[in-house]
């Protein structure tokens, strides 16, 4: 097997200036992430994390931690949902979940706790969103799942953005019923408030756990019942723990605390009987040629200089596990096979590397590019591979830094449009298990020809360098400036100099706030805004995730024209 080439940067080294000077810039960003991961944790606030424990309750994060088998470590997903959304209403962060994968009793599981510090757990839209792809997760793959309820149900105010749409609320018990006929295990433990339409989501898992004193759970509260009936009643009484493990049966297990309520949840795990797998192979697991660390030095602080893509993946995969596909074909897309913790994968990577481009056999001597762009003869090149890994039942791995496909009258007359269009049919079709991390610009449809969201990625993640939008931000500023100048010139309005350069700018700060990473983690554009240096990691349990899930069908590429 071919190692992975050093080819641009060598092999970084502290007294190499051009990797030390990356490495500054890039774990700069990376102390702005631990800053911010550190202020969306607190949820709600210390004093309201206060107020939890003066109830006799533990957080949602304590409670997690509690659950997972000790040393192991919890991998959050959606850490910054609702980043910067809802401000007008007080914000709501991590959309008032905490969602991930962790492992009970050496069992991987995807868990979902409600976090009581922010609005008493209320949902937002986006708060649905989130619970929506933690089960998705977890039927994609096969996983148990366990729900930590502690909710106040659906947030009033903005009801109508939460409740009878095909991807709201309601689309969670659809969810529940589908996971159960599926057989994939679904625990609840019901630690506080479970309101309303949330009250069938604990009781539609196939075993649900109740905490005495700060559980309870009803389709209408005291104070709904008041006004719908006329009776005076108690949280208790209506729902509390003795009322639904004496009287109504609606629950299985009456605890007396909430670390009672997370042993009983690791016991109940510890008894699941063992599953089909996929079977993706894997083979003992090697350490990769350079230290993951040095990745900080690999990415350029602008997006302008070129690297060598092979530089990231020499610090991802495995040690001389390295096979690449078409290596002098289609250069601006890099193909190949290796291993990732032992688990075989094929990989599609961008390239940034300068390149003589190339259509068919004709090279194009002044069409030398920075990388980042998609030409006929890359997409041609990975649709083959992305079909051949199908075939061969490998799971794909995607690494983003696009700036979309090759535009002009070249590209064009050499039908640009219908190879993107057979690389996107592949990825589409694709049946074997997808995994994205982008690292850098994910732009326009290259976004979609390298697993964007919309293509089903069983995790897409991202770096801080990262940045997705429908193209740069100075190219699409100059595009909006000139249609505003347009829009005030039909008007009879003339836009000095100055005033243009003013828009400018203003359009320009606008829209690049928009290609933040973290304006994408708000939004669940992306499952996690990672380290670089833990990629290797996330992968690994990513694809063993993906493994639970015997059914792999077979593939159709559908109609792919030649």
């Amino acid at each position: 097997m071919a190692e992975v080439a050093s080819s641009t940067l060598g092999s970084p080294a502290s007294d190499n200036a051009k990797f030390t000077s990356r490495k500054q810039h890039t774990r700069t960003l990376l102390d702005e992430l631990a800053h911010r991961a550190e202020s969306v944790r607190l949820g709600g606030g210390k004093k309201r994390i206060e107020r939890e424990h003066s109830r006799g309750k533990l957080t949602a994060r304590e409670r997690i931690a509690a659950l997972i088998d000790e040393g192991t470590e919890f991998m959050e997903l959606g850490l910054f949902t609702g980043w910067e959304m809802y401000e007008d209403e007080g914000g709501c962060p991590s959309g008032g979940t905490v969602m991930g994968l962790g492992r009970i009793q050496d069992r991987l599981c995807v868990l979902v706790a409600n976090d009581a510090t922010v609005k008493a757990g209320a949902w937002f839209p986006i708060t649905a969103k989130k619970n929506l792809r933690a089960q998705e997760i977890a039927m994609e793959n096969h996983l148990p799942i366990v729900y930590l309820v502690d909710s106040a149900g659906v947030y009033l105010p903005m009801q109508d953005q939460i409740f009878p749409d095909k991807e709201h609320f309601g689309r969670i018990f659809r969810n529940n019923a589908r996971m159960s006929s599926m057989g994939i295990p679904q625990i609840a433990a019901i630690m506080g408030s479970c309101v309303a339409g949330g009250a069938y989501l604990p009781i539609m898992s196939d075993e649900a756990l109740i905490v005495d004193g700060t559980g309870s759970v009803f389709l209408a509260g005291p104070f709904l019942v008041k006004a719908a009936i006329g009776e005076t009643t108690d949280n208790e009484t209506l729902g509390g723990a003795s009322t639904h493990s004496e009287i109504s049966g609606v629950t299985d297990y009456k605890m007396p605390d909430d670390e009672t309520c997370l042993a009983t949840i690791r016991d109940l795990v510890s008894h699941l009987g063992s599953r089909d797998r996929a079977g993706f192979d894997r083979s003992d697991a090697r350490p990769p040629a350079f230290a993951p660390e040095e990745l900080y030095g690999v990415m350029p602080e602008t997006r302008q200089v070129p690297y060598d893509v092979r530089e990231v993946l020499a610090r991802i995969i495995d040690a001389d596990s390295w096979t690449e596909y078409k290596e002098q074909y289609g250069q601006t897309l890099l193909c190949g096979y290796a291993r990732i913790d032992g688990w075989s994968v094929g990989i599609v990577a961008s390239q940034r590397l300068v390149v003589m481009a190339k259509q068919g056999k004709k090279s194009h001597t002044n069409e030398m590019q920075a990388g980042g762009v998609i030409y006929s003869d890359s997409a041609d090149k990975a649709a083959r591979f992305i079909m051949n890994c199908n075939q061969k039942k490998i799971p794909l791995v995607f690494l983003q830094d696009v700036t979309g496909f090759m535009v002009g009258n070249r590209s064009e007359h050499g039908g640009i449009i219908k190879d993107g269009a057979k690389m996107v049919n592949a990825v589409a079709n694709s049946v074997v298990p997808k995994f994205t991390v982008i690292i850098g610009n994910s732009y326009g449809a290259g976004n979609y020809a390298l697993c964007g969201k919309a293509y089903d990625p069983r995790l897409i993640l991202a770096w801080p360098t990262a940045q997705i939008a429908v193209m740069g931000g100075k190219q699409a500023a100059k595009t909006l400036l000139q249609i505003e100048i347009g829009t005030r010139k039909r008007k009879g309005e003339e836009v000095s100099e100055a005033e243009q350069v003013a828009l400018l700018e203003e359009m320009t700060a606008r829209y690049e706030a928009q290609t933040s990473p973290y304006y994408a983690a708000a939004r669940l554009w992306v499952d996690e805004i990672i380290d670089p240096a833990k990629t290797r990691q996330w992968l690994a349990t990513g694809i063993e995730m993906a493994d639970h899930n015997p059914h792999v069908p077979r593939f159709n590429p559908g109609v792919i024209q030649t």
